[in-house]
Order: C-alpha cells, then sequence, then structure tokens
C-alpha cells in the first residue's frame, strides 16, 4: 500500500473491470450483475477505498468544502494550529476543501451554501456563534460535547479528560506531592468542565485537596506567572502545580523561578496539553499528550463519513492521549 488514498481507478484495475463498471457498483447505479457488484465491493474494502466526496459534491451541487471553527480566544495557540493541520491534510485525503472560519461567519447567515459540513472545536458554551453553527442546516462534528442547548450535533470526538487529569495527579503523587492545584478555565466548555470535575473526584477519593484557581481559556504566560505567584504566597505548603491551558506553562516556571522554587523538585509543574511550551522549557515540563494533528484528522474523518452516509448521526468516537513524563516532575533526588 502507498501513501496516497486509494482511488476508484486503483479499486477498477484490482477487480478487472472498467472506471465506470466500478463506479456504478459502488454507487449502487447502472446495470451490474449481483456478483460483480460483490466482488468490486470486496475489493474496495480490503484496498480502504473511500469515495471521493468532492467528485460526489458536483453530482448533488454542493460546494466540496467544509468549515472549522475554533474558540474566539485560542486561534494562536500551538494545539489548535496542529489539529488544523491535521483536520486539513484528513479532508484533502477525501477530495475536501478546508475553510477556516472568520469570526461573524455563522451570524452572517448562508453557510450552508458555501460549505457542506461543519467542524467546531472545542465549544464554549458563552462563544454567540455555536448555536448559529450547529442551526446551519449542515452536518457538524464537535471536537468534544456541547454543554449548551439548541440542535444537538450530528456527531462528536472526544478524549477522556477526566482520566488524563486523574492520570497525571496520580502521577504527581507518586512523585511525592501532597498539596496540588489546578490552574483551569471557567466550566464553559467540556473539556474545562471535566478537567475541574475530575480534580474533585480525585479530591475526594484519595483524600488530598486539589486546589483550583481559575484562569481564562488561553491564558498567557503571564497570567499563569500572576496566578502561580498568588497561590505560592498563599499557600505555603504548595508542592505541585497543574496547568491546563496550553502554552501558559511557562509562566507557571516563572512565577516557581521568582519565588525561588526549583521546578521539578521544590515545586512539581506539569500541563494539561503538550506542545513547544512544554518540550522547549528548562526543565522540560510533563504534560497531556492530546495527540493534536490526529484529533483534528478524526473529527474530519468523522463528519467526512457522515457526508457520505456510512457513519449514523449522533455517533461518538473516542480519542486516544498518552502521559509524556519530563523532568519538571522528577522530585527531589
Amino acid at each position: 500500500m502507498t501513501s496516497r488514498p486509494v482511488t476508484l481507478i486503483d479499486v477498477a484495475r484490482a477487480a478487472g473491470v472498467s472506471k465506470s463498471t466500478a463506479s456504478n457498483a459502488l454507487g449502487g447505479s447502472g446495470r451490474v450483475s449481483g456478483a460483480t457488484r460483490e466482488r468490486i465491493q470486496d475489493v474496495a474494502r480490503a484496498l480502504g477505498y473511500r469515495p471521493n466526496t468532492a467528485a460526489r459534491s458536483l453530482r448533488r451541487a454542493s460546494t466540496g468544502a467544509i468549515g472549522l471553527h475554533l474558540p474566539r480566544t485560542a486561534t494562536r495557540l500551538d494545539y489548535y494550529m496542529n489539529l488544523a493541520f491535521g483536520a486539513v491534510e484528513r479532508a484533502r485525503e477525501d477530495g475536501l476543501d478546508l475553510v477556516l472560519l472568520a469570526p461573524g461567519s455563522a451570524s452572517a447567515g448562508g453557510l450552508a451554501s458555501r460549505v457542506d459540513g461543519l467542524l467546531v472545536i472545542d465549544p464554549e458554551v458563552d462563544d454567540p456563534e455555536v448555536p448559529d453553527l450547529l442551526a446551519a442546516g449542515v452536518p457538524v462534528v464537535t471536537g468534544e460535547r456541547y454543554l449548551g442547548g439548541g440542535v444537538a450535533p450530528s456527531g462528536a470526538v472526544v478524549c477522556d479528560n477526566a482520566a488524563s487529569l486523574a492520570a497525571l495527579l496520580d502521577h504527581l503523587a507518586e512523585r511525592g506531592a501532597r498539596r496540588p492545584a489546578l490552574l483551569a478555565p471557567g466550566p464553559g466548555s467540556d473539556w474545562a468542565a471535566a478537567l475541574r470535575e475530575a480534580a474533585g473526584t480525585w479530591s475526594r477519593t484519595q483524600g488530598v485537596e486539589v486546589i483550583v484557581r481559575t484562569v481564562p481559556f488561553a491564558a498567557t504566560p503571564t497570567e499563569a506567572e500572576a496566578a502561580t505567584a498568588d497561590l505560592i504566597a498563599g499557600v505555603p505548603d504548595l508542592d505541585a502545580v497543574v496547568c491546563a491551558p496550553d502554552g501558559a506553562v511557562s509562566g507557571v516556571l516563572a512565577g516557581a523561578a521568582r519565588a525561588g522554587l526549583r521546578a521539578g523538585a521544590d515545586l512539581l509543574v506539569a500541563a494539561c496539553v503538550d506542545g513547544a511550551a512544554a518540550r522547549g522549557s528548562n526543565p522540560q515540563v510533563t504534560a497531556v499528550d492530546l495527540r493534536a494533528g490526529e484529533y483534528g484528522r478524526a473529527c474530519a474523518a468523522l463528519l467526512s463519513d457522515l457526508l457520505a452516509g456510512t457513519a449514523e448521526p449522533g455517533v461518538v468516537r473516542r480519542h486516544d492521549w498518552a502521559l509524556n513524563l519530563r523532568a519538571s516532575t522528577a522530585g527531589r533526588s
């Protein structure tokens, strides 16, 4: 198998038929015998063939494009850029263009005439555009669930964020943390709500309170540094800080250094989103790898399947995460 997508011509050659016969067999049209149709379908499945939705769109007068909506404050973040690139790559494999929606696109109306479907990533309940996007009249896949009301999305791709934070807190406890804190946004998104709920559940189960401080969804390093300084000043026995927002963990390290604490020894530091900030810091920071590129691919794949009719509306698919352990949680030697 090559890395390029399997085409209809590949299926036709492997089955020993013409392209038109293969198209008729896979599309359920034309004069093709039952045995031939079944053989071509078997070959297509074996090769991993996926219908070219762009070509199909020409026949049904659609656009051959899908739209991508990201959180309003987060388009500058490493995580969302990697997610967008993954979605672009996956959409291209299905012959679809991907359009990054500008602010106000939903309220302007007419989305259904411009795109065949929508990806809405980390929808926030206070984002005024999300209800309009969900009601745009095209299939919508959300990255994480939408906690607001209104029209339900056509499908969702979700990550077990509660489990990832529990694993991170377990790791910190194993490294000696007894007074951890979490810097997290308010519960306006499924991701943030899951983190806050998981912190409470872990506290009750382990009998160790996780101190939660609210920071913006796309907190800057400066904001994370200020929150860390407040924690250090107000909690004398603080020994670990978990930073939820992508790219803000460098502020936690700066706050620790300003207080004369050694990150990885005096104060354990971890992040809920791995990325350039966590990998490039000194010390490197233990973080949850949400595999942003693969997550974007998974969202685009589900939307493509919904457009092709190979997935049922309402489907929820799971996305895996990994915990990358680094020097910031090494503990005292």
